[in-house]
């Protein structure tokens, strides 16, 4: 539940308060004349209120920083760049700009994302073949790079 319910004394009407105050552009409980029922843009095209963008897809990863072969498993968005993924990836090692990125033997470009860097996403052939997606999770390895950029 939001909150706690209210009822008005003289409608019997119940609405849920909210910690954040009145609901933006709520009608009054009862019929009044002086209400304008042309509110303009909805609450929920207004940009202001917009915490985010909907991703088409997402797929899990495996980070393996082939030093430690310590392995971390990422849940990202198609559309997010390797170096977006880099920095949600630094809590796990903060070192990880002094790595290369390479999948396949090849590596990374940190401007692209996985699917233009070639990092398949097999989720829908997986699905058809009823195979356990977390047995195939492509891996990112981390090759440590000795450039002296942490002291």
């Amino acid at each position: 539940s939001s909150g706690p319910e209210v009822c008005g004394p003289t409608h019997q009407l119940c609405e849920v308060l909210h910690p954040q105050g009145a609901l933006r552009a709520r009608p009054p409980a009862c019929p009044r004349s002086d209400w304008d029922s042309d509110v303009g843009q909805p609450w929920w095209r207004d940009q202001r209120y917009e915490v985010g963008l909907l991703t088409a897809k997402t797929r899990w990863i495996r980070v393996v920083n082939t030093l430690t072969s310590q392995e971390q498993r990422l849940q990202v968005c198609s559309e997010e760049t390797l170096a977006e993924i880099l920095q949600r990836y630094l809590r796990y090692n903060s070192h990880a700009r002094s790595y290369t990125w390479k999948h396949g033997g090849a590596s990374l470009d940190m401007s692209r994302t996985l699917s233009e860097n070639h990092v398949p996403d097999d989720d829908h052939q997986l699905e058809q073949l009823r195979l356990d997606r977390d047995l195939f999770t492509p891996a990112i390895l981390l090759h440590f790079n000795d450039d002296l950029t942490e002291a």
